[in-house]
C-alpha cells in the first residue's frame, strides 16, 4: 500500500528546491520517484507524443486527466498537471479544476497562450492572451477550487513569443495579483540569461518555476541560489526512451537475436518488482 502522498503545496512550503520529472505513464512516473524526484510533471508534450500526436491541443482534457490520474495512483509524490491553456475559456478552466481536484491531483499549470496552443518549441508564431484576460482566467480557476491544497501555477510564454523580460515580469505580477500560487517562466534561449534577468528583478511575491530544456547546463543548485523554487525536467525521460527503444529494436532486428543486448536491458524480475507482483500474489495465499 502506498503512503498518502504529500501535496505540491506542502513540498513548496518546505523552502527547498523541488525537482520534477516529466512523464506520461505510471511506469515512467514510478521510475522517476525511485530516482529521487520530488514530484512528477504530467507533460502534455509527452502524453501527446505517446499517442504519436502533436502537442497542439489535439487531445481532450479527459485524455490528459486520465494520464495524470493513472500516474498519481501509482505514486507517493504529487503530480503537477500540465494543462496547457486550461482547455478553452473560463468555463472550461473552472471545470478543469473540479475534475483534477476530484482525481486527487493537487497542482496544475496553465499557460497564457491563445487556445488552441502549439508546443513552445515549434517554429510557429505563438499568440498570447492579453494580460487582463489571462489574469481573469486564473482568478476563475482559483475561485473554482474546493480545497486549500490545490496549487495553481501560471505559466507565461512571453519569452517564447519574443516579448522580452519586461513583458514577462509585467504579466507575472498581474498573475500573482490574480491569485496564482506560483509563476512559471518559460524560455527557449540556449542559456539561462533571460531567466536570471527575470529572477534578479522579481520581488519574490510568489515562487518561480523554470524548465531548463534548452539551457540544460544550468544546474539545479545554481537555480536554487538564484531563487528558483521548482525546476522541471519536462521531456528528458521521453527522449531517452525513444533513443533507447530505437537502438534496442534495431540491434535485435539486425542480429536476429536479442543476446547482445540482454545485459543492457532490464530483467523480467525488475519488471515484476515495478508491478508489485509479490503483493498481488500474496492476495491469493
Amino acid at each position: 500500500m502506498k503512503p498518502a502522498h504529500v501535496t505540491f503545496r506542502q513540498l513548496i512550503a518546505r523552502g527547498e528546491l523541488v525537482r520534477l520529472a516529466g512523464a506520461h505513464s505510471a511506469l515512467g512516473a514510478v521510475l522517476a520517484e525511485q530516482s529521487g524526484f520530488d514530484a512528477i510533471w504530467s507533460s502534455s508534450f509527452e502524453v501527446s507524443a505517446a499517442r504519436c500526436l502533436p502537442d497542439a491541443s489535439v487531445l481532450t482534457m479527459t485524455e490528459y486527466l486520465e494520464a495524470a490520474s493513472r500516474m498519481q495512483k501509482a505514486l507517493s509524490i504529487p503530480v503537477v498537471a500540465d494543462c496547457d491553456t486550461g482547455y478553452g475559456n473560463n468555463l472550461n478552466v473552472a471545470h478543469m479544476v473540479h475534475e483534477y481536484e476530484d482525481a486527487g491531483i493537487t497542482a496544475a499549470c496553465i499557460e497564457d497562450k491563445v487556445y488552441p496552443k502549439m508546443n513552445s518549441f515549434a517554429e510557429v508564431q505563438h499568440s498570447l492572451l492579453d494580460t487582463e484576460a489571462f489574469a481573469r482566467k486564473l482568478a476563475v480557476a482559483k475561485g473554482a477550487q474546493r480545497t486549500d491544497d490545490f496549487y495553481l501555477i501560471a505559466r507565461t510564454e512571453a519569452l517564447i513569443s519574443g516579448l522580452g523580460v519586461d513583458e514577462a515580469l509585467e504579466r507575472c505580477n498581474a498573475y500573482a495579483d490574480a491569485g496564482a500560487d506560483a509563476v512559471l517562466v518559460h524560455s527557449k534561449a540556449r542559456t539561462e540569461e533571460q531567466i536570471v534577468d527575470f529572477l534578479d528583478r522579481w520581488d519574490g511575491r510568489c515562487p518561480v518555476v523554470v524548465v531548463p530544456t534548452t539551457y540544460p547546463s544550468w544546474s539545479a543548485a545554481d537555480a536554487a541560489k538564484r531563487g528558483v523554487s521548482a525546476v522541471v525536467y519536462a521531456n528528458q525521460g521521453l527522449r531517452a526512451t525513444v533513443k533507447s527503444l530505437r537502438e534496442t529494436y534495431q540491434e535485435i532486428y539486425r542480429a536476429g537475436t536479442s543476446l547482445a543486448i540482454e545485459d543492457e536491458i532490464a530483467s523480467v524480475s525488475e519488471i515484476f518488482a515495478l508491478q508489485n507482483l509479490d503483493e498481488w500474489q500474496a492476495l491469493e495465499n
